[in-house]
């Protein structure tokens, strides 16, 4: 039974890190490959100061990985199938907002799923 104290203490923190809505939207964004800084933050319409904030964390945890190319730092995600579990999470928020949301669940979806380049919002 311990095991399953430490798994279970693991997920609490993984998913308290991924319980931020910038946080998701970066996994989101990378799900297509490396990106730089500003290049996260010019698709999300954040401040690249606070993008790295994140990306410190995300880094910490061994979500994304970095890649230096002189004064340029790239982000990946070190599981790529971690944007398809956001999307998969997606219908538990469906079934609690599906009166309500409907129309913004199944764009950000259909937007995630595909991978279209598009901004993010």
């Amino acid at each position: 039974m311990p095991s399953r104290i430490i798994v279970s203490r693991d997920l609490a923190e993984l998913l308290k890190l991924l319980a931020h809505p910038d946080r998701l939207r970066m996994i989101e964004e990378l799900r297509n490959g490396e990106l730089d800084v500003s290049g996260i933050a010019e698709a999300l319409m954040l401040p690249a100061t606070r993008v790295s904030q994140h990306l410190a964390q995300m880094r910490a945890h061994r979500l994304v990985e970095e890649r230096r190319d002189g004064r340029n730092h790239y982000y990946r995600l070190s599981h790529p199938h971690l944007a398809e579990w956001v999307v998969d999470a997606l219908q538990f928020v469906d079934i609690r907002n599906r009166l309500d949301e409907a129309e913004h669940i199944d764009t950000a979806r259909a937007l995630w799923s595909a991978g279209a380049k598009t901004p993010s919002h």
